[in-house]
């Protein structure tokens, strides 16, 4: 024989036919079973591998099961009994939702039978269906539009007290495992239930360990503002300024304000993140704060009010749970929120635009904000924009001298435009923390598109630098065409960041998560972040690899196989080529931004700052400066600046200034034919003079040489 499954069906005039399946298990000799148990409940012989199935004990209704493994060996009790007494007021509520009874009548009786049942629930099933009772209560209310009185609402609040009180592990933790949104339909039917207070029953302030609720009515004149305050750790104040209430009273309408807060109940809640909060988990100061208005027997959502909710550490984000978020079950959002720097305060701020139940999550492992780092960045910006002008400054004088070949000119083109770049987006950055943050200021938007398009571009500018450096390492005798690569470099260096930026705009803005919380930057969060770390490690990562190319083609055999003095002078070639290049391709902002990623100190963020916003720095230093034709340029426009009064002009030829010098050809044919000297300004035996044509305009530059004028 096999087991063997029967179906029952049970039929009756006017209703629905119910269809039962009853199983038969045949154990047969040699079969493995759980043996009889009878310590709680009697267990009966078990085939392994099948649920047995037990009636719940007195006063309760439902089944037990227990799973009898297949070694035989029973496995935990699984309990759906719930307690026959709450069974009863669930049946009742739930007629009352549907429209059957006296709700006035009936929900205070049933509101004063729920603390005992609170106190007696012991089950899963018994809290999940105290919260049902509670969510059809509210429905009832609300539907009818009734108003409850003191007694009633006391009662509510010690039943929610003694809910939010109830064993983690043993309770909400098994009822989560069947309802996840358990924690929300609490929250949803004591947020409408607790705003139903007669008015004649108003001031009201009720007290518990996990529940503080404190009720007002206004009249047609009302304080400048309303101002709450609870002694819970952190401490809590709420503020509601008179501009948001006065649209509210018309023809002497009353209005009343409830302020609620509810502890521990943040951590019963799903965790569930809504746009602009992403995936992470975020830790929470343990309460949530309602606050409702109601004129007459309307309910009023939209309005001002500013949060503070004490001392928190990492980075707060103003949220308020969204009931309509994931299907129903609710989730966090911070939509029409936002945390703003209590002035003179460590709290944290948060400015909302609508009422409802509201908290603030702290992202555990972002670095607090530190006034050392801000004045560090204000101070090298600082310094790389000074830096960078100077950098123009020079290659207004030196232009014409330092661009003799395509490849000099290729390679101070780059990084012209990398200054440009970088001088724009660094005072862009700059000037981006006096704009108001938000997805609604424009001005916000402008300049975190800005940043993101100017220091792309100054990446991809290095990309391009790298790639004709590349090409000359490896094609050493092709020369490029001038007016082929000049256009694929700006296709380069600026349409490529400028799709990314207006992409990554397009993408991220209209799903909330373009611009990150208080500033004028993008979210991290998000993807938005990833649209520039990504391509500048890509960059860094080509770059890196043109600079090992270059140390490999300056420590060729062929200059280490010399003498030990060759040897030491093809070493200090490589440190200047790593001086010169680190900077120039990127590295230390790859630097800069892997340790940014770690977000686990604050010492990655010094390090960052650092090496960021001195980066026009290095490349006035490493760059300009540092370059030989540049220095020679700049020493020879110096010297002409104290050179004698007469001057001869530059297109005068070696035969014209032999001809008409003092003291005969003879003496000018040698001294012109003598070995030339070190100091292109310093000519032994004459006085030394600087020709350049005085209204050459730049970028035509200087082309300045320096001739000896003959003595008499």
């Amino acid at each position: 024989m096999t087991d063997t499954v029967y179906t029952c069906d049970l039929q009756s005039p006017g209703l629905a036919p119910l269809r039962v399946p009853i199983s038969i298990t045949i154990i047969q000799d040699g079969d493995i079973t759980c043996p009889e148990d009878t310590s709680v409940l009697t267990w009966n012989v078990t085939k392994a591998g099948h649920v047995a199935q037990a009636p719940c004990p007195e006063s309760k209704r439902g089944i037990v099961r227990r799973f009898c493994a297949a070694d035989g060996v029973w496995g935990p009790v699984h309990s759906s009994c719930t307690d026959a007494r709450l069974l009863a007021l669930f049946t009742r509520a739930k007629l009352l939702q549907a429209g059957q009874g006296s709700p006035a009548e009936e929900v205070p009786q049933i509101l004063a039978q729920l603390p005992g049942q609170a106190a007696e629930a012991s089950s899963p099933s018994d809290l999940l269906t105290l919260l049902s009772t509670m969510k059809y209560l509210a429905k009832a209310v609300a539907k009818a539009r009734i108003q409850l009185d003191r007694s009633a609402l006391k009662n509510l609040l010690i039943a929610t007290d003694k809910v939010l009180d109830m064993d983690t592990r043993s309770l909400w933790t098994l009822a989560q495992a069947r309802k996840p949104w358990a924690g929300s339909t609490l929250l949803l039917a004591v947020e409408t239930l607790a705003c139903s207070l007669c008015p004649q029953d108003h001031p009201f302030t009720f007290s518990l360990p996990n529940v503080l609720l404190q009720s007002q009515l206004f009249g047609p004149t009302f304080p400048a503002d309303y101002s709450i305050s609870f002694p819970t750790r952190p401490p809590l104040q709420a503020q509601i300024p008179r501009h948001s209430l006065a649209p509210l009273v018309r023809n002497g309408t009353e209005i009343s304000i409830t302020s609620l807060v509810l502890q521990k109940l943040d951590h019963l809640l799903p965790s569930n993140y809504g746009q602009g909060l992403g995936d992470s988990l975020y830790a929470t100061p343990g309460l949530v704060l309602v606050i409702s208005i109601m004129a007459g027997d309307q309910a009023f959502s939209q309005g001002e009010v500013i949060m503070d909710f004490g001392n928190t550490d990492g980075s707060p984000h103003c949220v308020f749970w969204d009931h309509s978020l994931f299907q129903g079950r609710g989730g966090w959002s911070k939509e029409g929120c936002q945390a703003q720097a209590a002035s003179g305060s460590p709290t944290a701020r948060c400015l909302c635009q609508h009422l409802t139940a509201f908290s603030v999550l702290m992202s555990p492992h972002t670095v607090p904000e530190e006034p050392a780092l801000a004045l560090l960045t204000q101070v090298g910006l600082g310094a790389s924009i000074l830096a960078l002008l100077v950098c123009l400054g020079v290659y207004r004088l030196v232009w014409r001298v330092v661009v003799r070949n395509k490849v000099s000119y290729f390679r101070h083109a780059t990084l012209l435009n990398m200054v440009l770049c970088l001088l724009a987006a660094d005072t862009c950055f700059l000037g981006a923390p006096f704009l108001p943050p938000g997805p609604r200021s424009p001005l916000c938007l402008a300049a975190t598109f800005l940043c993101h398009f100017l220091y792309l571009a100054t990446f991809f500018w290095m990309l391009a630098q790298a790639l004709v450096l590349a090409h000359q390492l490896l094609f050493v005798f092709h020369q490029l065409p001038k007016h082929r690569v000049l256009p694929l470099m700006v296709l380069l260096g600026y349409l490529c960041p400028l799709g990314l930026a207006g992409v990554t705009l397009g993408l991220y803005l209209p799903q909330g998560q373009y611009l990150r919380e208080g500033e004028c930057w993008l979210d991290g969060k998000g993807g938005a972040l990833y649209t520039f770390v990504g391509p500048v490690l890509a960059i860094v990562g080509v770059n890196g690899l043109v600079l090992a190319m270059a140390m490999l083609k300056l420590l060729r055999p062929s200059l280490s196989e010399g003498p030990p003095a060759e040897k030491r002078q093809a070493l200090l070639g490589v440190i200047k080529a790593l001086l010169i290049l680190t900077p120039i391709f990127g590295l230390t902002w790859g630097l800069g931004l892997a340790t940014l990623l770690e977000e686990v100190s604050v010492v990655p963020h010094y390090i960052f700052t650092i090496l960021n916003t001195l980066q026009g720095v290095f490349i006035l230093l490493f760059g300009c400066l540092m370059d030989k034709k540049v220095q020679e340029a700049l020493r020879k426009r110096f010297c002409r600046a104290q050179a004698p009064s007469s001057t001869i002009s530059l297109s005068t030829n070696e035969g014209y200034i032999l001809e008409h010098s003092k003291g005969g050809s003879d003496t000018a044919r040698q001294m012109l034919q003598s070995e030339p000297h070190s100091d292109p300004c310093s000519c032994k035996g004459v006085e030394a003079m600087c020709l350049n044509p005085p209204d050459e305009p730049w970028p035509n530059a200087l082309n300045s040489s320096c001739l000896p004028e003959l003595s008499p």
